[in-house]
């Protein structure tokens, strides 16, 4: 009996089981895909191949959005002390 009352009180100091990241994470994460797809898509298309936006515009948009993918995934939200 006094086993199971043991574990039950260590089980109630332990953090819950939750998601991995904050919402600013998952926000910071889906904006960094949605500027990738946007580089992609200045990529494309079958005008001139050496224009501005395909050479230089476009990859740095995608490079942009990697990094917007690397901060949402290091990026810690403070902590509000209630």
């Amino acid at each position: 009996m006094s086993e199971k009352q043991h574990k039950s009180s260590s089980l109630r100091n332990e953090p819950k089981a939750g998601f991995a990241f904050e919402k600013i994470n998952y926000q910071i994460f889906i904006a960094s895909i949605a500027t990738v797809v946007l580089g992609f898509i200045l990529m494309m298309g079958t005008e001139d191949i050496y224009s501005f936006t395909k050479i230089t515009l476009a990859p740095l948009v995608v490079i942009i959005g990697f990094a917007l993918g690397f901060v949402a995934i290091l990026y810690k939200p403070k902590k509000k002390n209630n």
